[in-house]
């Protein structure tokens, strides 16, 4: 917050990192680039395991993550890619041969 204000107070302008992430993710899906690719890699993988059928807890027990780290990891996905629902990501991840 500090850092903020001392930018704006010297003429400067401040984007938090949230915003940041936003505008690039809003940047990147004006191309053609698959929806996966707006993911980070820890994104993708828990986007291919749950398309694989594993539960939030299931991939929580694998990656060694807990339950609530990967639901926050989910939401991302499901944000990132405007999607609702997991049938929507199984159904992407199948369509876009993610999962076999």
């Amino acid at each position: 917050m500090k850092e903020a204000i001392k930018r704006i107070v010297a003429g400067g302008r401040y984007v938090s990192a949230t915003l940041a992430e936003k505008l690039a993710v809003d940047l990147r899906q004006g191309t053609d680039m698959p929806l996966h690719e707006l993911l980070s890699d820890r994104e993708f993988q828990v986007l291919r395991m749950i398309a694989s059928g594993k539960t939030v807890k299931e991939v929580a027990d694998e990656l060694s993550l807990s339950v609530k780290t990967v639901s926050t990891y989910r939401s991302r996905i499901l944000e990132k890619t405007g999607m609702k629902t997991n049938a929507e990501l199984i159904r992407y991840a199948l369509q876009s041969q993610l999962v076999d």
